[in-house]
């Protein structure tokens, strides 16, 4: 038996990662809230409430991830005066807080849209004059998939905001940028500083949640030796190991970072069937100490988020070339519980089978446009 991994979280993310450290004879372990998770099927959980549940975690691996970038910072503290986390502290810390976020980028010359912390209604107040409208008022920590986030598009919605987010504690405001797209770029870094990045992923979201992503981006040969280079330069600065996100977005002036997760992204679910090596695995190779794979495309590819509401496996199936991922999650409103990746050998069926899936999927999707895929 090779090495014993324990992730931070049990959710589809974990659940991910174990499926992907079982071939290479690496086993799991979870530290999670309960035991009834996703990832329960695939090794032994942990739950977090109980008496000495952190020092049984500890004890249950050799080295340690995460799945969250929310994982609390005083667990890892704990855990790393014994064992070895990948990705490092520094970087769990600065994606927590999206104003030390914005400062490292601004460091790295990584371009971002001007921002102004909050900590007032006057400073909110001060930030529209300096800013202009439209902004995004976000809190500075906590949020994803659209939570803790307000789009201030005229003064009358100043008090609205501060009562809305105000009590979440500090804040920050962007500008609001005019972007034609969004984007996110993976990497990853193995313990010897070999650094390798797979293709852009064109996003598209629904009530602010990944609805699917196209991958590679139409039209992002000059985009993407840009993202690499602003991705490999966050990973060398944190010395990290392990798979990093960066999501971007698409400006006439170039593209501009929007925030980073230090783990595997759904974004990049479609690698399991679409690349050589998926995200998953080599972030488990990067953990593990193991030489990275390629993360070549096998032919391009949409990743679809099944929201909500499981769809007939049998009608999904019966597609040419899906693949169906279940997360063994129980259907609820804007809950991610799988996800469908389509990649038929012929690239121009791509825009067919997802208008087609469209019509078969309990939710609703913006999958019959004409994607120019």
């Amino acid at each position: 038996m090779d090495k014993t991994i324990g992730i931070f979280g049990g959710g589809q993310l974990g659940r991910m990662m174990a499926q992907a450290a079982l071939p290479l004879n690496i086993q799991c372990t979870f530290f999670e809230a309960t035991t009834d998770c996703p990832a329960a099927a695939l090794g032994q959980v942990i739950a977090s409430p109980t008496e000495n549940a952190l020092q049984q975690f500890i004890a249950s691996a050799d080295v340690f991830s995460l799945e969250f970038e929310n994982t609390p910072l005083a667990d890892v503290d704990v855990l790393t005066q014994h064992k070895e986390l990948y990705p490092p502290r520094q970087a769990l810390a600065t994606a927590q807080n999206r104003l030390l976020e914005k400062a490292l980028f601004d460091q790295l010359a990584i371009p971002v849209a001007p921002y102004k912390a909050v900590h007032s209604l006057d400073s909110l107040k001060q930030a529209v004059v300096d800013l202009g409208l439209p902004i995004v008022l976000k809190t500075t920590t906590g949020g994803y998939d659209g939570k803790g986030q307000f789009v201030l598009r005229s003064e009358d919605q100043i008090a609205q905001a501060w009562a809305e987010l105000g009590p979440a504690g500090a804040l920050i405001a962007e500008s609001f940028v005019n972007f034609s797209r969004e984007v996110s770029i993976i990497a990853v870094r193995g313990q010897n500083g070999e650094v390798k990045t797979w293709p852009l992923a064109e996003n598209h979201h629904h009530h602010g949640i990944l609805s699917h992503s196209i991958v590679p981006a139409p039209d992002s040969a000059d985009l993407q030796p840009v993202a690499q280079d602003y991705i490999t330069r966050l990973l060398n600065h944190l010395d990290y190991v392990g798979v990093l996100t960066l999501e971007l977005f698409v400006t006439a002036d170039g593209l501009y970072a929007n925030e980073m997760a230090p783990r595997v992204h759904n974004s990049g679910h479609w690698s399991i069937e679409g690349a050589v090596c998926s995200q998953f695995e080599n972030h488990i190779r990067a953990v593990a100490g193991l030489p990275l794979g390629s993360t070549d495309v096998v032919r391009p590819t949409v990743m679809i988020n099944i929201i909500g509401q499981y769809p007939k496996s049998a009608e999904v199936l019966a597609l040419n070339g899906a693949h169906l991922h279940l997360y063994n999650k129980t259907e609820r409103a804007g809950r991610k519980i799988g996800h469908i990746t389509l990649m038929p050998n012929d690239r121009a069926e791509l825009t067919s089978l997802c208008r087609q899936l469209a019509k078969i999927l309990p939710q609703p999707l913006a999958l019959t446009q004409d994607m120019h895929i």
